[in-house]
């Protein structure tokens, strides 16, 4: 069985450090969600000490916990005087000597997965050039936390499909390959979305893992590394039915892109037309 992939602390370790090389901000730190309405500060740069690492924020509770409320970015200049917020955590934030300081929820499908800190140790407020360094930085993040959310749901469903019942009839089982390469196709596509390498190569790996599932050895034709990424990404939407330009709005390319993808596909593969080279690719073992 494959695991879970979705890694959010580790894509919190590298938002952190791109919201302090990006915005120019002395201290940045946040978290992942550590439980219902609870986010615990994990990573840090530029802290003197450690009395923010490990405190759990509360929903509803200090600065950050009134962003989780809000789903949205919250500020104040003067963190100890603010009247905006409760004051729960007063004691690590004076012993670290922040002043002014942003709370930036990141929000996905609606839920609080964390939040994002920046802060100065004087009481003055943020350029517009650091507000929306910071804001791309959370949408970067939000993007990328997606992105792991439907590579799960797509690997799960590809388990599902993959476990055909025994006694299934040839029309259910037909039935149950058009979904495995449904999913084959949505792999590779999400795979292009997804900035951490390792996240990547695994959805690739799975993809090839489907195109191989039906067990049998690939038959004689163009060699396995004949086609490009690309040209096999859109090949494999082709193969679940989809046009020219709808490949291109889930490759994220323009539909004249796909189709000179395609033209070099059917090229190689020695077709003439797309489900020629749709079943080559299948004979080959390139799609499932």
């Amino acid at each position: 069985m494959l695991t879970n992939m979705g890694d959010d602390a580790g894509a919190f370790r590298s938002s952190v450090l791109t919201l302090h090389r990006t915005t120019g901000l002395p201290v940045v730190f946040g978290g992942a969600l550590a439980g219902p309405g609870q986010v615990r500060i994990s990573e840090l740069v530029g802290n003197i000490t450690g009395v923010l690492n490990g405190l759990v924020v509360r929903q509803g509770s200090g600065l950050g916990g009134k962003a989780m409320v809000m789903g949205r970015p919250v500020w104040v200049s003067d963190y100890p005087r603010a009247s905006s917020i409760s004051h729960d955590y007063d004691a690590p934030v004076v012993h670290e000597g922040l002043l002014s300081v942003v709370a930036l929820p990141i929000v996905v499908r609606r839920q609080v997965r964390g939040v994002l800190y920046g802060a100065l140790r004087e009481p003055i407020g943020l350029a517009d050039r650091v507000v929306a360094a910071a804001m791309q930085t959370v949408r970067d993040l939000e993007q990328e936390l997606a992105g792991r959310d439907a590579a799960d749901e797509a690997l799960a469903r590809m388990q599902r499909e993959t476990a055909a019942a025994p006694d299934e009839g040839p029309s259910s089982v037909t039935a149950r390959w058009e979904q495995v390469r449904a999913v084959h196709a949505e792999l590779r596509g999400l795979a292009d979305q997804i900035s951490d390498p390792a996240l990547r190569d695994r959805l690739l790996a799975a993809s090839t893992r489907l195109a191989a599932a039906d067990g049998k050895p690939p038959m004689d034709g163009p060699p396995r590394l004949a086609l490009s990424p690309r040209e096999l990404d859109v090949l494999s939407y082709v193969a679940v039915g989809c046009t020219n330009v709808d490949a291109a709005r889930r490759l994220g390319l323009r539909p004249d892109t796909v189709k000179s993808y395609l033209r070099s596909a059917m090229r190689k593969l020695d077709s003439h037309t797309r489900m020629e080279a749709v079943t080559a690719a299948r004979r080959t073992g390139l799609l499932p």
